[in-house]
């Protein structure tokens, strides 16, 4: 029976062009790996056997040479460029506006290039190999259609101390995604508090409560949903265009909630790591350390 191609789609067009102070290639293991390392190396042992990393055009040279070049040889890698200018047929991009369109706008990007179901992860954070495995057995398993899903992280598993983190609180029904709630989540008091970003009452969660990490598992069908609802956020963003950003889990919220998709929420007991702030710098890299000297990873990543 032929493998399931799979592949894990990075999103690094936030990433800008001096890179000697960006949190996503500071070297954080042992022999100055990256988070970014870690994650395609997990990624390729969970069986994915394709890499598409989304940049800035200009960065490519930059990013080939550092990042690029450690894994080429490892597994399939593609690089698909976010232009700002790539809009809608009748749009065009409004004078001021300087940031990208954001995740959604990322992954439309990349249509041309994937055809297989594929999981989505940020460049800057590190997921845990449990994590994969979990992504990796939902999409060998999945049908084509509109069945997602989101890896779901318990709340404690992913704070830090050095302050509030953003996370997407999930509610869930069956197992099934009913709403995702963006926070801002901290630790105050012995109590983990979510403060919605969009100004709703601050609220409790238990430390096993779900939360996103932006790690989602979709098919190609999700294609079609960001590209013909696009223009629809542009509209409905008139007034906020210089900063309003098109974003995958409202973009997915919204599908569940009106039926159209099926989202799973499958748990993980993985911790994340990642930088926040410039003082979790140090957690990390020991994390990373105890990790390697457990054997959980070779002294070497690319061996």
């Amino acid at each position: 029976m032929k493998k399931k191609d799979l592949t894990l789609l990075i999103m690094a067009a936030g990433m800008g062009s001096r890179f000697g102070g960006l949190k996503q290639i500071e070297p954080m293991g042992p022999n100055g790996e990256f988070l970014i390392d870690y994650s395609v190396y997990d990624a390729i042992n969970a069986g994915f056997n394709k890499v598409v990393f989304i940049i800035k055009e200009e960065n490519y040279g930059v990013f080939k040479d550092t990042i690029g070049k450690r894994v080429e040889d490892k597994v399939k890698t593609e690089y698909v460029f976010q232009d700002i200018n790539d809009l809608p047929n009748g749009y065009t991009k409004p004078e001021g506006r300087e940031k990208p369109w954001g995740t959604a706008h990322a992954i439309l990007c990349a249509k041309d290039n994937i055809h297989e179901p594929f999981v989505i992860i940020n460049a800057d954070d590190f997921y845990g190999k449990d994590a994969y495995i979990v992504a990796s057995n939902f999409l060998k398993s999945v049908k084509d259609g509109n069945n997602y899903c989101l890896v779901g992280y318990k709340v404690a598993n992913t704070l830090t101390e050095n302050g509030a983190v953003k996370r997407g609180v999930c509610k869930l029904e069956n197992g099934n995604l009913t709403e995702l709630i963006e926070s801002n989540v901290e630790k105050i008091d012995g109590k983990i508090i979510a403060k919605p970003l969009d100004g709703r009452k601050a609220f409790e969660v238990t430390e096993d409560t779900y939360v996103s990490m932006n790690m989602l598992c979709f098919t190609p069908t999700i294609f079609k949903y960001i590209e013909k609802r696009f223009p629809k956020f542009l509209e409905d963003n008139k007034d906020n265009i210089l900063q309003a950003e098109y974003l995958i889990p409202d973009l997915l919220e919204r599908l569940t909630l009106e039926g159209i998709s099926q989202t799973i929420v499958l748990p993980t007991d993985a911790k994340w790591e990642g930088i926040t702030y410039k003082e979790d710098k140090d957690s990390v890299v020991k994390s990373l350390k105890l990790r390697t000297e457990d054997g959980e990873y070779p002294h070497k990543l690319w061996n």
